[in-house]
């Protein structure tokens, strides 16, 4: 498996926020990994903006010593770091007043691409937007970058559409989920759809159940204050599982266009029945050895809010009537592990008189730490004796398949090169994002009247108890989390 680089056209990429915390950690590590493998020119510029105060050599400095800090260790090296910095220049601006927008304006190029990236507050995207357009920055084929969270709730999703809309044609509004860039996630489409293996035993009458789990093992230190006012359920759930929901869902497109994968992607959304407390468990991990608790972490003794979430969904069509998909996600679990697994039905009968029965198949797409899709058989136990059943697993992870110069890129890098392109297909539609809200709002509003208050449970351990009922009760089991 060889990754292929196709150059992009040239292009300004003006960075708001480019002194933050994404910024340096994930956007400018992956431009310049792009860069280096030549996706794009020297005729390509980066330009960063932001309230600070600092001249060009600062912010090249400051970005330099973000890519050491963040980029591939093996891969950074002094002459292409110089090459990279050559690209970036800087504009002090207000997003809110007037300063530094006429200095913005003579720096955009005509006949290259314009994109602009809002790595800001979410309060901030109206407020740039109409000043990309007043002052002309903003060119009808431009593109703009939004990153998550996309609202609190479907009233202010539905306010930043339309703050966006006023601005932008929806062809031009690209809403970052970056879990749509992983390699994995979208080997899930053309494990699908460009195999016949699969696609026809893809629904109820072969599928006995989806987990989808996002587990992560560190907890809310550092910005206890913002998660203590979203939880698990609209931080995570309302999109990052969502996504993952909607593509292992939905109905095959009628062919691979951003509109049409979209589309089907919504109507999966639009499907999904209510769902009961009965069918949620919530917790909040507990301190242990005085690492401190989540409460302690958010700055709360008081908060309600759930750093784990697991529920049962339905999926209220003909595909997928009869096979629930849980989810789940939390903070200080027992390992950083997300995946899918698909849970085929078990064979009808067992011909093996005097074998334990075999059990049905298990794909396992999983999409971190170690990227790779992995199928549970059934095979005979090898030796002489009899016929005895015994678990073997079909593997091919992404790290070993690869050439060792090679690696999957992150998916900021796909993502970013797919906005220059100009190719929504990996980004969330407006529709898209109001449909996750209307389905997430009743839920959230569900528990304001004290009702399914989060459980404690211990930090390494695979959350609250309630979330282990939630599937005995339907006799199933949630696989291992890092399994």
């Amino acid at each position: 498996m060889v990754s292929r680089v196709i150059p992009v056209q040239s292009f300004d990429l003006v960075l708001f926020g480019a002194t933050g915390d994404l910024a340096r950690r994930k956007i400018l590590p992956s431009l310049f990994h792009r860069f280096q493998l030549g996706q794009f020119s020297d005729q390509s510029r980066i330009i960063g903006a932001s309230r600070s105060d600092m001249d060009v050599d600062s912010f090249r400095q400051q970005v330099a010593e973000a890519v050491w800090q963040f980029g591939q260790k093996n891969e950074v090296n002094d002459k292409d770091v110089a090459a990279f910095i050559k690209l970036l220049d800087y504009v002090a601006i207000d997003a809110k007043g007037e300063r530094g927008w006429d200095e913005l304006a003579k720096h955009m190029r005509p006949d290259v691409v314009r994109a602009f990236y809002l790595s800001v507050a979410p309060s901030l995207f109206g407020d740039i937007a109409t000043r990309l357009r007043g002052t002309g920055i903003a060119t009808d084929d431009s593109r703009i970058v939004v990153e998550k969270p996309f609202g609190h709730d479907l009233e202010s999703a539905q306010a930043l559409n339309k703050a966006l809309r006023a601005n932008f044609e929806e062809s031009q509004i690209y809403r970052i989920d970056h879990y749509l860039g992983k390699e994995t996630v979208q080997n899930l489409m053309a494990l699908r759809f460009a195999n016949s293996l699969f696609e026809p035993l893809w629904n109820s009458s072969h599928i006995d159940h989806v987990q989808i789990t996002v587990a992560e093992s560190i907890g809310v230190e550092g910005r206890g204050e913002y998660y203590d006012r979203s939880g698990a359920m609209r931080d995570m759930v309302q999109n990052h599982l969502m996504q993952l929901l909607c593509l292992t869902a939905m109905e095959p497109p009628g062919n691979f266009t951003p509109d049409a994968v979209r589309n089907e992607k919504v109507k999966v959304i639009e499907a999904l029945e209510p769902v009961e407390n009965s069918d949620i468990a919530r917790g909040q991990y507990r301190d242990q050895n005085g690492q401190g608790s989540y409460r302690d972490h958010a700055g709360n003794p008081d908060s309600q809010t759930e750093s784990f979430i697991a529920m049962k969904v339905q999926v209220a069509n003909w595909r997928w009537a009869g096979t629930p998909f849980y989810l789940r996600t939390g903070k200080c679990l027992r390992e950083r592990a997300s995946e899918i697994a698909v849970f085929f039905r078990d064979p009808p009968h067992n011909i093996f008189q005097g074998s334990d029965p075999a059990k049905g198949n298990v794909l396992v797409i999983r999409l971190q730490p170690d990227e790779g899709i992995t199928l549970h058989t059934t095979i005979k136990d090898p030796g002489p004796g009899g016929m005895r059943l015994t678990q073997a697993a079909l593997d091919m992870t992404f790290a070993d398949s690869l050439p060792q110069d090679e690696r999957p890129q992150d998916a900021y890098e796909r993502l970013i090169m797919d906005v220059i392109r100009g190719n929504q297909t990996l980004f969330m539609r407006g529709d898209e994002v109001e449909a996750a809200w209307a389905w997430a709002d009743p839920i959230i509003a569900g528990w304001d009247n004290g009702r399914n208050v989060p459980l404690p449970y211990d930090v390494g351990s695979s959350g609250p108890e309630d979330s282990l009922r939630l599937l005995h009760r339907d006799e199933r089991s949630w696989r291992s989390i890092g399994k």
